[in-house]
């Protein structure tokens, strides 16, 4: 099957039980796309939303591995998994009451894992230790020692409490272990511990959930159809500040060279903490990201090639 060069940005759905991998490769057959990379791994038995990068927005795809993210988390309490979740063995470690837990002291109990707070990852990560993950030492019974780390975590939202299921909405940054995060929380409520029944990422970043296709859709539409499901590249990169070139600067981008006389740089001014980049355009095309200098110049960081850009039937520079 010959490949296609397209470019753009799908947001799948991810069905219960398959590798983040397998619907990468899933997607990458049906689109026929010569080149395409997930962002953010979802575990087997996590669904939810899984951006595909195609093409030229594999470029950018990193920018998405660092975005906040919301979870929608069921938590069976009083007991323990040797993989966090439902996967692993299961042993019942308390008998958890409904008269000794209610929703107003999980929310109190709760609020302890807000903000910065400190998480050794899971065994069962794909986390590499010597070259290979650490879910391939965990599944040789092997326990390798890991660095705690610094996560922020900015909400959590108590949905439900039934019985000894705990059902939660967690927004985080990046690194943060729901697997983890469930075990801790059972054992800070005194269930001495408690592991995933359910996980679903509703968001990342900008995107939601219901923005999101599943794979059997896919399946049943046409090409046309499929391809009309692409979000733009520039998608995955609105919180960046946008400057519009002009013809002769944006040849000189595209040659490689510092826009001396520089843009507007407002927007971007109002963001110094932020990352120094910005969105480059000329006229509607999109033509990649540009880092301000300490000297207030652009210079370019990461282009679309020009091939892709003549194809928009937009670059007319001459």
């Amino acid at each position: 099957m010959a490949k296609r060069s397209i470019s753009g940005v799908l947001l799948l759905d991810k069905s219960y039980g398959i590798t983040s991998n397998k619907a990468l490769q899933k997607v990458k057959y049906l689109y026929e796309s010569a080149k395409s990379g997930h962002t953010g791994t979802l575990d087997p038995l996590a669904t939810g939303i899984l951006p595909i990068c195609m093409g030229e927005a594999t470029k950018f795809s990193s920018i998405l591995l660092t975005a906040n993210k919301t979870y929608e988390a069921v938590i069976k309490l009083g007991y323990q998994s040797t993989t966090g979740d439902a996967e692993g063995i299961i042993e019942k470690l308390t008998e958890v009451g409904t008269t000794k837990l209610t929703i107003q002291y999980c929310e109190t109990i709760l609020q302890q894992f807000v903000g910065e707070t400190i998480q050794i990852p899971p065994m069962y990560s794909a986390l590499k230790h010597r070259g290979k993950p650490l879910y391939f030492y965990a599944r040789n019974g092997e326990v390798i020692e890991r660095e705690p780390r610094t996560i922020l975590i900015h909400e959590i939202q108590i949905k439900s409490l039934f019985q000894n299921e705990l059902t939660i909405t967690v927004s985080c940054g990046t690194g943060t272990y729901i697997r983890t995060l469930a075990e801790d929380i059972g054992r800070a409520l005194g269930c001495g511990g408690a592991y995933l029944i359910k996980l679903c990422r509703s968001s990342l970043g900008f995107f939601d959930l219901s923005q999101a296709r599943k794979l059997e859709e896919l399946e049943e539409m046409d090409k046309g159809d499929r391809d009309y499901c692409l979000l733009p590249i520039d998608s995955i990169l609105q919180d960046l500040p946008r400057v519009v070139l002009d013809k002769n600067e944006t040849k000189n981008i595209l040659q490689g060279r510092v826009l001396s006389e520089k843009p507007d740089l407002n927007d971007w001014a109002a963001q110094k903490s932020h990352d120094k980049s910005v969105r480059l355009y000329y006229r509607q095309l999109f033509l990649g990201l540009g880092e301000v200098t300490s000297e207030q110049t652009i210079k370019p960081k990461r282009l679309l090639s020009e091939s892709h850009l003549i194809n928009q039937n937009q670059l007319q520079l001459n």
